[in-house]
């Protein structure tokens, strides 16, 4: 078979017309099952009562999925924390619905965590958790890989650039603001918009206040660092923070550094600020 014939025949196995797909739902509603279930025969009570018991079996699987991640992730040479009976009870009724194996593996990183370090994670972050899609998640990796830490602070930071607020130096510049075009790297307005409304991002943009031109500041973006020293007077960072849960969720993803988004970074301070490694 040739590689364009053999593309072909994988296509079509996973291209199954709306209506296949729409059958393939009545199992979720009781009018479909495993072999000598026929639901034409079967009263509507135990139509609801099929429906009921392949539920709770996808739940149970959720749920064992997610543990038995958590177990792998588990050391054994650290002292167990006793978990909060109400916040592991939030905990299982949420986790049983997640069904995506991607986000299976936040939710068994969390278990994981509050294990060893009880209090990390908030039920009110849980709650949000289960509401972000799988498309969210990725969003919101983007961000945090594009995200940085300044100086000693541990809040994450979404640089949009930074402006000059106000100095001689300003009469001669035909803009206040130097802006990084974050839709360039794959983050547009609309992911912004869409971290806002999934509560991880502030929707309103923040600064910093006026840079000292004598004192060197420290970026770290996925562990690497960069020390900028401002060349002269009244700079300020823009950016986007993350919420409280954001932060929180934060440490669930490993984001991997846009070598890209670090050159563009580098481009745009280079006017104002001296850069060193």
């Amino acid at each position: 078979m040739t590689e364009k014939g053999a593309s072909a025949s994988q296509h079509n196995q996973f291209d199954v017309s709306a209506r296949k797909k729409a059958l393939s739902l009545g199992r979720y509603l009781g009018l479909s099952g495993e072999e000598g279930y026929r639901p034409s025969m079967a009263s509507i009570t135990a139509r609801a009562q099929q429906r009921q018991t392949l539920l709770v079996n996808q739940y149970q699987s959720n749920l064992e999925t997610i543990y038995t991640i958590a177990l792998a992730q588990t050391p054994s040479d650290v002292i167990g924390a006793d978990l909060d009976p109400d916040w592991i009870h939030q905990f299982f009724q949420l986790a049983e619905q997640i069904h995506n194996r991607n986000m299976q593996t936040l939710w068994g990183r969390i278990l994981a965590n509050e294990l060893t370090n009880p209090g990390r994670f908030s039920l009110r972050s849980l709650s949000t958790l289960k509401q972000l899609t799988h498309k969210e998640a990725q969003i919101f990796e983007k961000a945090l890989g594009m995200s940085v830490t300044i100086n000693n602070e541990s809040k994450l930071k979404l640089l949009m650039g930074y402006r000059h607020s106000g100095g001689i130096g300003q009469l001669f510049r035909k803009s206040d603001n130097t802006h990084i075009a974050l839709s360039q790297f794959g983050l547009p307005y609309s992911a912004i918009l869409t971290l806002v409304d999934a509560g991880l991002l502030h929707k309103s943009e923040f600064e910093t206040g006026v840079l000292n031109s004598k004192t060197a500041i420290s970026l770290t973006l996925s562990g690497k660092c960069m020390t900028l020293t401002p060349k002269h007077g009244n700079l300020q960072f823009n950016y986007y923070r993350l919420t409280p849960t954001g932060d929180e969720l934060a440490q669930l993803v490993r984001p991997k550094p846009d070598e890209e988004y670090v050159k563009a970074l580098n481009a745009l301070f280079s006017k104002d600020f001296k850069i060193d490694y």
